[in-house]
This record gives structure tokens, C-alpha cells and sequence, in this order.
């Protein structure tokens, strides 16, 4: 048994399928399957239930891929390890973030990542809070930026900043005469919410149950675009996250802002790694660039010239 062949197997535990797993592992498709059969053999089990159209691990195989990947994952931190010892700086970072944060943070983010840790290599996957924190328990992520509470007692949790929520309603809406609004002014009101998956959507019901607002039904959303867009179309009203609009984040047409006066509805994210990871202090320093934002584009309240403006042209 070698590490070798138990990449070919967690190769063919993710992609169930010969070619697949053979093109991931750059491998010819023969060379994989006789190496899973030599595995076989070695261990005296059969891994893989083998079928015309599709292949499936046995519930021993199963078992035994899924301590493969924490033995990659554990041979992975070992180099990480002599990699940092010998340049802090450089090296690949995988990171994982949820999609409604994804494209309006990390332009903020990504340039001062680059001016900071210039030789770094980051990898970005953008999936459901769910999925990122699967994928960073399986190791095949090194951190993710995700929304507090985050319950796991094996991940060590990085605050990073707090974000207000801001309501976006169209044009001829009531509330669009508003400046400003108090929470509870939303009660009876129907929100236009993310489907279910979203970390946002359980945010966002958050907020309606504590202003006795309901969520308009017949209508879930799959992703904060189409929010957006359904707000432009006056089909209704939802919340939106601060830097969702922010620069460089285009302005919607009919789609007026309104920010919530006393203590905003929000959300806190923060970074998230595993306690184990070789990689722990260099990410603290990572968090750190992160944490810099400057605080007009996290509070909806603030007097940013850009807001106005995005204002004043969403009027138009």
C-alpha cells in the first residue's frame, strides 16, 4: 500500500467513475482500475462494487477511502509544514466562502491579500456553508470564511467583522420614503428570501421573527442577484448585506436603499480552520489583512460618498 494508491481511491470515492477518477489523478484509466484491484488484493476486500453504468465503494471501501483522505490530508500538513518553515509567505492557501459573501467581499479583499503576501497562491471555492465546512473537515480546504455561530469544537474560529443589513425595496414601495427605519417597522411586512442551503436565508428569517415580518411565499430565490433583480421588477422587498451594495457592485435601477436606525440587523463572519492545521499562525496573519476593512463598507448607516451616489443614481 502506498500513498499513491489511496489517491486513486479518494479520487474514485469523489468522482464514482473510472475516467473521472483517472483524469483527476492524471492517470490512464487502466492504470487506475488495476491499481484499485492490486489495493484490493493487498487488503483481501472488495472496495468497489463495479456496475456498467456507475461505480460504487462497498461499505468497507467507503470506510476505508474516508481514512485515506485523513491520511492525505495529514501527509499534506506535513509538507505544509516544511514549506512554511522555509518561506512563511508563500505556498497555496485553499480557501472556502459562501456564496452571498463571496463576490462582495473579495474584491475588497483579494488586492490587499496580493499587496501583503505577494508569492501566495490562493485558491478560492465558493459553495454553501455546509459543503465548505465538510470540505475543511475532509482537509481538501485549509480555512473558510464563513457566518457565526459556526458549532464544531475541532475548528478554531477568527472574528473578522461585523456586517449590517440594509432594506432594499423599489422605488414606489412606502418604505422607499423612509430615511431610515426601525426594525420593528417591518412587521407584517413579506420578505422575498434566498432558498434553503443559504446561511442568509436562516439570517434573514432571523430578522423577520424578531420584527413580526413573514417571508412572501411562492418565491425562493437561488442566489442574492436574483433578490435583487426581484426587488428592481417591484415583485417585493428583502434585506441585503452592506457590502452587497457596495462598489464595485453596480447600482440597480428602482432599487432604493434604506438602512435601519438603533442597533442594525447583521451578521458576524469569521475565518475558520481546523486546530490541527500546520498552517494556524500564518492564517491568523491572513485574518488580520481581512479584518482591515475600512468600517464604512460593513455599516449600512455610514456616510460613504459611494452610497449616496449609488443613490442618488438608482433615482434616475
Amino acid at each position: 500500500m502506498n500513498l499513491r494508491d489511496l489517491r486513486y481511491l479518494v479520487s474514485l470515492a469523489e468522482h464514482r467513475h473510472f475516467g473521472r477518477a483517472a483524469e483527476a489523478t492524471f492517470v490512464s484509466q487502466p492504470t487506475l482500475s488495476t491499481q484499485i484491484r492490486k489495493l484490493e488484493e493487498e487488503l483481501g476486500v472488495a472496495l468497489v462494487e463495479r456496475t456498467p453504468r456507475k461505480v460504487l465503494l462497498t461499505e468497507v471501501g467507503r470506510e476505508i477511502a474516508q481514512r485515506a483522505r485523513e491520511v492525505l490530508n495529514e501527509v499534506e500538513q506535513i509538507r505544509a509544514i516544511a514549506r512554511r518553515t522555509l518561506d512563511p509567505e508563500s505556498g497555496t492557501v485553499r480557501l472556502g466562502i459562501f456564496p452571498t459573501l463571496g463576490p462582495y467581499l473579495l474584491p475588497h479583499v483579494v488586492p490587499r491579500i496580493r499587496e501583503r503576501f505577494p508569492r501566495l497562491e490562493l485558491l478560492l471555492t465558493e459553495e454553501k456553508t455546509e459543503v465548505v465546512l465538510r470540505l475543511l473537515r475532509e482537509g481538501r480546504l485549509d480555512a473558510g470564511i464563513l457566518a457565526l455561530p459556526i458549532h464544531d469544537d475541532q475548528l478554531h474560529q477568527e472574528f473578522l467583522f461585523e456586517e449590517d443589513f440594509v432594506l432594499a425595496v423599489p422605488e414606489t414601495h412606502p418604505l422607499a420614503k423612509h430615511a431610515s427605519l426601525e426594525l420593528d417597522e417591518l412587521a407584517d411586512q413579506n420578505l422575498l428570501l434566498l432558498e434553503d442551503g443559504h446561511c442568509l436565508r436562516d439570517q434573514a428569517l432571523e430578522v423577520c421573527h424578531l420584527a413580526g415580518a413573514n417571508e412572501r411565499s411562492g418565491f425562493r430565490a437561488t442566489s442574492l442577484e436574483t433578490l435583487r433583480q426581484m426587488v428592481a421588477a417591484g415583485v417585493g422587498i428583502t434585506l441585503l448585506p452592506s457590502l452587497a451594495v457596495q462598489p464595485p457592485i453596480a447600482p440597480s435601477a428602482n432599487v432604493h436603499l434604506v438602512p435601519f436606525r438603533g442597533d442594525p440587523p447583521s451578521r458576524r463572519i469569521a475565518m475558520v480552520w481546523r486546530k490541527s492545521s500546520a498552517l494556524g499562525a500564518f492564517l491568523e496573519r491572513l485574518a488580520g489583512v481581512i479584518r482591515s476593512l475600512p468600517r464604512e463598507l460593513l455599516d449600512a448607516r455610514a456616510p460613504a460618498p459611494a452610497r449616496k451616489q449609488r443613490r442618488t443614481t438608482a433615482h434616475r
